[in-house]
């Protein structure tokens, strides 16, 4: 029977700066994505993009010290394991997959993201390089994120003992990548978290929200600028750049965080309605007066640490659940 829960949440949390700080952090971050947005989309403008994201990323969700980081490369399989400090690579581990458009962002950018999520879980956190556009275009990134999966698989890792994460772009490889699963029969893995979900490459959903309520901080009309340099060769009826959840669909349960005013919010509301009429489990939580994906960016968003104990938590009741079911059923 289907089951979900839809929570507003907005604890008490100790600001790790004062108002007049986050308030400059935040319009600082505010100006490099809208210089990011008038960046041209040839070569120098893309590279470009790419190191003012780094920029972000690095200054106000930096790596935990002591974070143990091991590059991979198998075949076409690229990317890294994280591990805080104290955390051992063992039976189980985290699958993340990172968003920004499928075009400015890496397994370097998230690290700091990783670091904290391997420190709150206990778990090693492997972070994918998948292939970005405007280089590789629809379906490039799918594909890799697919190459990973299996590749965890033939590493020894049992599918109940992998949670997959993702945000943004992320997010919809990651429910892709399930799907994908269903139709080529392979087992899914525990759960799958997701942090400000894009849902659909159109973006009808994004600008609808903008239209009603401007997101300042991540302008459906930026995401569609960089979007539209992966999905360019891919037919906009394409049933790929709108998921659909069938119903029945043998889904992991899925968990679901955005900020309630960003312009994706309307995606996770989506996200939640379409996978719980499919009979799957989906808990969505709605935190205000937040941003884009602010659980990477700890020190501009302190919330972002009880969102990531929250997560944890998500994961450690996936991995029980997934472990006390037969291999058949979760499968």
């Amino acid at each position: 029977m289907a089951e979900t829960r839809s929570t507003v949440t907005s604890p008490a949390v100790p600001a790790t700066a004062s108002p007049q700080a986050r308030l400059a952090a935040a319009a600082s971050v505010l100006g490099i994505r809208q210089i990011n947005a008038l960046l041209p989309r040839n070569r120098a403008g893309i590279w470009a993009g790419r190191g003012l994201m780094a920029t972000i990323m690095a200054a106000f969700g930096p790596t935990l010290p002591g974070t143990h980081v091991r590059q991979v490369r198998s075949g076409a399989v690229r990317g890294e394991w994280v591990r805080a400090a104290g955390v051992p690579h063992g039976d189980r581990a985290l699958y993340y997959v990172h968003g920004s458009g499928y075009v400015v962002c890496s397994a370097r950018t998230h690290r700091g993201l990783a670091s904290r999520l391997s420190k709150a879980t206990g778990l090693p956190v492997f972070v994918l390089d998948y292939r970005l556009a405007p280089e590789h275009r629809f379906p490039a990134a799918a594909e890799d994120v697919a190459a990973g999966y299996r590749w965890l698989l033939g590493n020894g890792y049992r599918p109940e003992d992998l949670v997959i994460g993702g945000d943004s772009a992320g997010c919809h490889l990651g429910l892709d990548l399930l799907l994908q699963n269903i139709d080529a029969g392979l087992p899914q893995p525990a759960g799958l978290f997701m942090f400000s979900p894009l849902m659909d490459l159109t973006l009808t959903l994004a600008e609808r929200r903008d239209r009603r309520q401007p997101d300042p901080m991540a302008p459906a009309t930026v995401g569609r600028r960089l979007i539209e340099l992966y999905t360019a060769d891919e037919p906009a009826q394409s049933t790929r750049l709108r998921l659909t959840v069938p119903r029945g669909a043998a889904l992991p349960p899925l968990f679901v965080q955005a900020s309630a005013g960003e312009m994706l919010s309307d995606d996770a509301r989506h996200l939640r309605d379409m996978a719980t009429a499919a009979g799957a489990r989906c808990e969505l939580e709605l935190w205000p007066g937040r941003i884009h994906v602010f659980q990477a960016l700890p020190l501009l968003v302190p919330e972002a640490a009880p969102a990531l104990r929250r997560t944890a938590d998500f994961v450690a009741s996936a991995l029980a659940e997934a472990n006390s079911i037969p291999r058949e059923r979760v499968s």
